[in-house]
């Protein structure tokens, strides 16, 4: 959750911090207004983006009678292609120096950053690379040393008698990150009074939309004011929602799936008109909210629904659709399921009158269906081109690559669990980890026990359930624990199950917060334990009926080829066009989407490098991070054995917008095809369309 400068320095001044006295101008309020503090002052439109100074959206005003001219002006301007829902109005603060510095998450470095500049201001962007700019790591506890805080103090090069505000000042900054679970608090400028006082004079501060679920108190520094009146509506019915400019509105389970569908309607001529992740659950009244949302859109020409059921029904949908629908006539909706009940579904939508809803038996076909009902225009077409340096692999990538680092201890492998593997049940007494217990069950997994604290000495469904890991551990051969445990807990679940000497874990859920997962990473980190996920939909062997998660087994068959992959609904996907084209699987795991979590692309892809059951590697992978491009640094590094192919869901993404979970994020421009070049010089085969995983694959094991 992105704040207003405004809303920033609410926060920041909760905390402790200082910033300059200020309020909220509405349009209009500025006229016969006299401010509570002196002047000068300074005017600042209100926006999400960056770039405001340079855009002249921060003006000076002498005295409180030039306030109203100065106001109207702004609010006539438009910044990042929106005028200002309102300005704050402060009071100039005399200072003699100003810096740069920001605390905040480094997807880059998988940690906390403290980052500090000798210079702030509009231009600080131009101190990157130079001495002028000091970063320093941080741990995730959150605790500022003091040896960190002379570092800083000193690089800023800073008077020795503002050492005690300095030091009061990053305590307060390192609190106010830990307590509101910021994922960014920048100051820009901070500056230095004559007196020897620190404020801030710009604040850009983000929260982890998943401590915002977690907390809704939070939510008083949102402002939804900058949001699309679609986003509006859709946050109400808890949709993820992003609107697009196209002419085809979109409806899909999962993130990938989505981002994959949008893709591929891109590149037909039907660009989407929104992404809506519609996530685990179908109800008529939230789909008819969505149908509401999404033909209010006059651009929009038809719709296309794409389902994978996992854990989703099919038939559920299609009874929510029909009900959602009806018989009405209206503007054409192509749908297409595949998974759970997905012939369910499919028959009951063609038993519905009218004609709309037309029933596509795959996702290619649903594509070429819309393409007969809404003129296309010219496809997609992402070149990928040129010299791209690739970033070398972080340090926790690092596997023992021959010449490249000391041995890191080995992590235990995922092709020999099997019938003989017993199974933990974190949060075996709750809805979802009942019913997919017995859902291992049933594919011949031995789920052996469950643990909930305080319900030790209970059963489900015969197997017994613990208030420890510990005591379930003592009573028991376990070789993997699954996690079903709520957002709030699930970090600690997996810390528990690591203390206990759980050497594989699957961590199902989603919505961890950030810094939780960083402390979870450090506590892990050389202990030889594997954690597959969070927001994961964890793994399967089919060759050896064994399941631990949320997959259905549907799609998968016993093979020779491993699938790695960041989504959920796009391995169900990639899965079953490999399996119809006789391709099986001899693994397939989920890392999860999540911006931090366990196992990457590069230790499963070690993990299955001299196993001569899997002969090619297919990896699934998303828009954001650099999980992909350090697989690409490792595979050319260590000369992979095996064929290795890849599969980017999200070149139409737009950037700075996150699509369905927090690590499906462009954050910047041509990052897409920056990633594609990182493959393809890895010599990694990149299927450009779903429609050609299949081929691209027989071919790379025909060659061996």
């Amino acid at each position: 959750m992105l704040l207003t400068e405004h809303a920033g320095k609410t926060l920041l001044a909760e905390a402790g911090l200082p910033t300059p006295p200020g309020l909220v101008l509405e349009p209009g309020a500025a006229a016969g207004l006299t401010p509570p503090f002196a002047g000068p002052y300074y005017l600042k439109a209100q926006t999400l983006g960056g770039g405001r100074g340079k855009a002249g959206g921060v003006v000076r005003v002498a005295a409180a009678a030039d306030l109203a001219p100065a106001a109207d002006a702004l609010f006539a301007q438009r910044f990042g292609g929106m005028v200002p829902p309102f300005l704050r109005l402060e009071a100039a603060v005399a200072h003699e120096r100003a810096f740069y510095l920001s605390l905040g998450v480094s997807r880059q470095r998988k940690g906390f950053c403290l980052t500090l500049g000798r210079q702030g201001g509009v231009d600080v962007e131009t101190l990157a690379g130079t001495p002028e700019l000091l970063v320093l790591n941080v741990p995730p506890s959150l605790l500022c040393p003091a040896w960190l805080a002379r570092a800083a103090f000193f690089h800023l090069g800073l008077e020795p008698e503002t050492w005690a505000a300095f030091e009061s000042l990053l305590g307060r900054l390192f609190g106010a990150v830990a307590n509101y679970g910021l994922l960014l608090a920048e100051i820009n400028p901070l500056a230095v009074t004559a007196e020897g006082r620190f404020v801030a004079l710009d604040a850009k501060c983000i929260i982890d939309d998943n401590v915002a679920a977690l907390r809704p108190e939070l939510a008083r520094f949102a402002d939804d004011r900058f949001a699309t009146p679609s986003e509006r509506q859709a946050a109400g019915h808890r949709l993820s929602f992003v609107s697009l400019p196209g002419r085809v509105a979109l409806v899909a389970n999962g993130a990938g799936l989505a981002m994959a569908t949008m893709d591929a309607l891109g590149a037909a001529g039907l660009p989407a008109a929104n992404f809506l992740d519609f996530g685990g659950t179908a109800d008529a009244a939230r789909l008819r909210a969505a149908f509401d949302l999404l033909f209010a859109d006059p651009a929009v020409e038809a719709c296309c629904v794409n389902m994978y059921g996992g854990i989703l029904s099919c038939a559920d949908v299609a009874e929510a659709l029909a009900t959602a629908l009806g018989d009405e006539p209206g503007r054409p909706v192509v749908v297409r399921f595949a998974g759970n009940a997905a012939k369910d579904g499919m028959a009951r939508l063609r038993a519905m009158s009218g004609g709309r809803v037309q029933v596509a038996e795959d996702m290619d076909q649903a594509v070429a269906m819309l393409s007969e009902v809404v003129p296309t225009a010219l496809g997609l077409a992402l070149a990928v081109a040129g010299v791209v340096a690739c970033p070398p692999p972080p340090d926790r990538a690092v596997i023992h690559w021959a010449g490249c680092g000391p041995a890191r201890p080995a992590l235990p492998g995922l092709l020999d669990l099997g019938a003989d593997s017993g199974v933990l049940v974190q949060g075996l007494t709750g809805r979802a980890g009942r019913a997919h217990a017995r859902r291992m069950r049933a594919y011949g997994v031995p789920v052996v026990a469950g643990v909930t604290p305080f319900r030790g000495g209970d059963e489900v469904d015969g197997v017994p359930v613990y208030d420890t890991v510990a005591q379930a551990m003592a009573g028991h051969d376990i070789d993997l624990s699954v996690i079903f445990v709520p957002a709030s807990g699930a970090a600690d679940a997996v810390l528990e199950a690591a203390a206990a000497g759980v050497v594989r874990i699957v961590c199902i859920t989603d919505g961890i917060p950030q810094r939780d997962m960083l402390v979870v990473q450090s506590a892990l980190a050389g202990r030889g334990t594997l954690l597959i996920g969070p927001n994961s939909p964890g793994l399967i062997v089919p060759g050896q009926q064994f399941l631990a998660g949320i997959m259905p087994v549907e799609p998968f068959s016993p093979g020779p080829v491993a699938i790695f992959s960041r989504s959920g609904t796009l391995t169900y996907e990639v899965a079953s066009r490999l399996t119809a084209a006789g391709i099986g699987q001899a693994l397939a795991a989920g890392i999860g989407g999540d911006p931090f979590g366990g196992a990457g692309f590069v230790e499963l892809c070690e993990m299955v490098r001299d196993d001569s059951r899997v002969k090619a590697v297919m990896v699934i992978g998303e828009v954001g991070g650099t999980a992909e491009e350090e697989l690409a640094a490792y595979v050319a590094a260590t000369a992979y054995p095996k064929p290795v192919l890849g599969f980017v869901a999200g070149l139409t993404a737009p950037p700075g917008r996150t699509l369905g979970h927090a690590g499906a994020l462009l954050e910047r421009p041509g990052g897409v095809a920056e990633k594609l070049a990182c493959l393809k010089r890895a010599g990694i085969t990149v299927c450009g369309e779903l429609g050609e995983v299949a081929g691209v694959m027989a071919e790379a094991l025909c060659r061996g």
